[in-house]
């Protein structure tokens, strides 16, 4: 069905950071008025950002890929934290970003014990005839570390880094700025549609015509008129375009909220931290991003379990939190002392045929049809540039703000 009079049907497929980027963005677009639906399906029973978008680091960086979006997401990224008071409402702000090398020790005392707190107090108080300041600044300078990054164990550093320019690197909290991209949305007339899977999508003539779905609650199969269609369902995208070259891999992790009193200043460090384990060394490389508010959001590496059905079929392996918790502590007394507040895990969706993520009209496949999914770890960092460029092509008729030639979805699919 042909949009009629500037009369359009969206549906959106995913109210994870893409969808509802996408949906945002589409209802801030000059064209945008009564006569444009919006709709977004979402599987999860329990709303928006079950998935990667509310269980990610929230990492924004110009250093990113591909460059095609990340140059355009990251000054979108200013410019919604400006008007929107993204720094209260997502969490948004500038970190420092570097890399830390050290050795791991265990702990030696329980998390969150006064026994603990005694001896950090007592360690501090041992000045040897020495200068504490002078002495702890020579060392610290002679390891790279930066002055304020004292929440990580010194005496135990190797070598800090910085891996980006001030300004370069950002945050935000992901399932916040998710949720806010939707409301905002919603405020402006998008629908979600919660415990509804997408199964297929019909067309006509070459053109996409609507969205099959199942409603989860009533085990009913429904069928939704569109004019546009995109999809934008993660790592879950294949089910409903099976030719997608996109696979999905595992990803745990957990946060810690310090102990109260405690600061962590803004880095985000990716480790390299030498364990002794019995008797044999172990190299492991957990990334921690410290968080507004004194939390801090620690992840491992990612594994090829089977995906499920849905988002919320995701399974967490206990083991694989408490590892990351025991090697992230194991270079910070302050974590130690911390309480963690979550252990999740989520699919995060990856281009195998090479690239990605891959964005734009699937004209080969058909005509109102778009895909936005394969963003890997950068999601939330690419989410604004790729909802921009969908929007500017499902209203303009073109992209205007990037040149996406490697991201078409002509090349993959």
């Amino acid at each position: 069905m042909d949009p009629v009079d500037g009369a359009r049907s969206i549906v959106i497929i995913g109210a994870g950071i893409i969808g509802c980027s996408t949906a945002y963005y589409l209802t801030r677009h000059p064209a945008f008025s009564s006569a444009t639906s919006i709709r977004i399906l979402e599987a999860s029973v329990h709303g928006p950002a079950q998935g990667a978008s509310g269980k990610a680091g929230g990492l924004i960086a110009k250093w990113a890929y591909p460059k095609e979006l990340v140059d355009l997401s990251f000054s979108e990224h200013v410019r919604l934290a400006e008007e929107h008071n993204g720094t209260d409402r997502w969490g948004w702000r500038y970190v420092n970003c570097g890399s830390w090398e050290g050795r791991g020790e265990p702990s030696t005392t329980e998390t969150g014990s006064e026994v603990g707190r005694g001896g950090r107090r007592k360690s501090l108080e041992k000045t040897l005839g020495l200068d504490p300041a002078a002495e702890s600044s020579r060392a610290r300078q002679s390891k790279g570390l930066p002055d304020d990054l004292l929440w990580v164990k010194e005496h135990v550093t190797e070598s800090y880094s910085p891996m980006a320019p001030p300004g370069a690197t950002a945050q935000v909290h992901p399932y916040l700025f998710t949720t806010s991209m939707l409301d905002l949305a919603r405020e402006a007339g998008a629908e979600l549609i919660s415990a509804a899977k997408a199964v297929s999508i019909t067309q006509s003539g070459g053109r996409v015509t609507g969205v099959i779905y199942q409603d989860l609650a009533s085990q009913s199969t429904l069928e939704i008129p569109a004019t546009h269609v995109v999809v934008a369902a993660g790592a879950w995208s294949p089910s409903i375009i099976p030719r997608l070259p996109i696979s999905a891999t595992r990803a745990h992790s957990l946060t810690i909220q310090a102990a109260p009193g405690t600061t962590i200043a803004p880095y985000v460090l990716f480790t390299e931290i030498m364990l002794q384990e019995g008797g044999r060394r172990k190299r492991v490389s957990p990334e921690i991003y410290a968080r507004p508010g004194n939390e801090v959001y620690a992840c491992g590496p990612g594994d090829d379990s089977p995906i499920p059905e849905t988002v919320d079929g995701v399974q967490v392996d206990e083991g694989a939190c408490e590892s990351i918790r025991k090697h992230v502590t194991s270079i910070s007394t302050e974590l130690s002392l911390g309480t963690v507040n979550a252990r999740q895990a989520c699919f995060l969706p990856i281009v195998s045929a090479g690239g990605g993520p891959i964005v734009g009209p699937a004209e080969n496949l058909a005509h109102g049809l778009y895909i936005a999914a394969g963003h890997t770890c950068w999601g939330i960092c690419n989410a604004p540039g790729t909802a921009k460029v969908l929007t500017e092509h499902i209203m303009d008729g073109r992209i205007r703000s990037a040149n996406l030639k490697k991201l078409d979805p002509s090349r993959f699919t």
